[in-house]
């Protein structure tokens, strides 16, 4: 009996421990799992831009905002030079219309009173005149029809001379209007032009800050400024729009250039203005005066050759592309970027509305 009291001591004391030790894992798991990770570095963003870069765009970006500024105000001047040099004309045309008027009304005013004097002086307007002064039947027939072709005359000369009176008349008050439009557009356009000088100068400056940021650039900004190119052929519709698109995509690999409007660098509404005019359309300089052009068209139903433009309202627009299809557009983005075709987002975040020029 007392062999097997020790048998039990010995089991119940096995027992007790190997609870404890279970007792002692489970703390250590809860310990272990209740306890906070230990901090790992994150590597840094593989898309993460320096400080340099982001001056350097937010300074790019300031820049084509003046630069628009400035093209704007070139649009308009031409525009109101167009309307001095119409309202010349109009001016022009108006006194010549005034001097033959004038001349044709002395003209008849002075057969009408020769006329008149006539009639005063005996030639009385009627037959009944003629048959009493008449010495034969003959002689009243020949008296009748002298005195018919004196009347028609009389009033033909009447219906000429105010004729020429009224137009006379309608030539002044031409005249009047387009010499005010031509003194209004004539100040406008001097206007513009200082505002031009000023816009030009803060250009220059603009720029000056954008080639300094950019001897600050290391080699991984510039690369990040030109990302591998895309050499993708798309294919536009025919017609005006489809000839533009091809004429832009032509220009790939071209420098962005502040005014650029021709093949060694564009900008933004250069690049789009010069690719139309591939396709005989003349477009406006701007990118503002180009959103004027067209009809509207909503994002989720364009086609090649649409125009993309950027900004918080028509008055603020800043930049322009242009659609090519499969979610692409092609434009001249930046300083320091050459013309690319790339993914609508990479337009911009402000985009405002969408144009179809043509069709």
């Amino acid at each position: 009996m007392e062999n097997e009291g020790d048998t039990r001591d010995v089991a119940s004391q096995r027992l007790k421990r190997g609870m404890r030790g279970a007792l002692t894992a489970s703390a250590v798991i809860a310990m272990v799992s209740t306890s906070p990770a230990p901090a790992i570095a994150q590597p840094p963003a593989q898309n993460s831009e320096s400080d340099a870069l982001k001056k350097y765009r937010e300074l790019s970006e300031e820049a084509e905002k003046v630069n628009e500024d400035f093209l704007k105000a070139t649009d308009d001047k031409n525009a109101k030079q167009a309307e001095l040099d119409k309202a010349t004309a109009e001016l022009a045309e108006a006194g010549k219309s005034k001097d033959a008027a004038q001349a044709k009304e002395n003209e008849f005013r002075g057969q009408v009173e020769d006329l008149s004097s006539a009639s005063f002086r005996g030639a009385r307007f009627n037959k009944l005149s003629a048959l009493l002064t008449g010495t034969s039947a003959q002689d009243f027939l020949d008296r009748s029809t002298a005195l018919n072709v004196l009347a028609t005359d009389n009033n033909k000369a009447l219906t000429e001379l105010h004729k020429a009176v009224t137009t006379a008349a309608d030539s002044a008050t031409k005249a009047a209007d387009a010499q005010r439009r031509a003194t209004e557009a004539r100040d406008a356009a001097a206007k513009l032009s200082a505002d031009i000088e000023a816009r030009k100068k803060d250009l220059a400056s603009q720029i000056k800050q954008v080639e300094s940021a950019a001897r600050t650039l290391s080699a991984a900004d510039k690369a990040k400024l030109n990302p591998p190119a895309d050499n993708g052929v798309y294919f536009g519709p025919p017609g005006a729009a489809g000839t533009a698109m091809q004429a832009a995509l032509s220009m790939r690999g071209q420098p962005y250039v502040w005014g650029g409007a021709a093949p060694g660098g564009f900008d933004c509404s250069g690049l789009t203005s010069w690719a139309y005019k591939q396709a005989n359309v003349v477009l406006p300089r701007s990118s503002r005066a180009q959103y004027g052009v067209g009809k509207p068209v909503s994002k989720d139903a364009l086609i090649p050759g649409d125009l993309l433009f950027y900004g918080s309202s028509a008055s603020s627009i800043h930049h322009v592309a242009m659609y090519i299809g499969n979610g692409m557009i092609v434009h001249a983005s930046t300083s320091g970027t050459p013309v690319m075709s790339v993914p609508m987002e990479k337009g911009g975040k402000d985009f405002f509305a969408a144009k179809r020029v043509v069709g």
